[in-house]
């Protein structure tokens, strides 16, 4: 498993590195040009607010909240799914062999992601 997350980190770290770099470079370039008004496009926080998704992200915590109760259930299944602890020759191969466990916690974080969904569309149109 750590021959994954090693070269992902790197992966994900040099990736935002050079999307900071860039960003400055873009917006220095913005701000010569004299277009002060546009130096903040480049921020996410503004270019939400330009697109109109205030309302996207109305229950931060409710969102977090549900996904985070659904990957606990998700756990569960897991753990009740498995083979005996008992047998730790047929745990290790379970666990380590097989991509059930890893699609059964995908399933349900979306489930999680899809309760959010429906509780903010269904408070939207009340």
């Amino acid at each position: 498993m750590n021959n994954f997350f090693i070269p992902a980190v790197a992966f994900i770290g040099i990736y935002y590195i050079l999307k900071n770099f860039t960003d400055f470079l873009l917006k220095r370039k913005i701000i010569k040009a004299g277009h002060f008004d546009n130096a903040g496009i480049l921020d996410q926080k503004v270019a939400s607010e330009t697109i109109g998704n205030q309302e996207a992200n109305k229950y931060p915590s409710l969102k977090w909240g549900l996904v985070a109760f659904f990957a606990g259930i998700g756990f569960i299944i897991i753990n009740q799914m498995s083979p005996s602890l008992n047998n730790e020759d047929n745990y290790r191969n379970f666990m380590n062999n097989s991509m059930l466990p890893f699609g059964i916690e995908l399933v349900s974080i979306s489930f999680g992601f899809i309760a959010y969904f429906l509780i903010v569309n269904f408070t939207k149109r009340k």
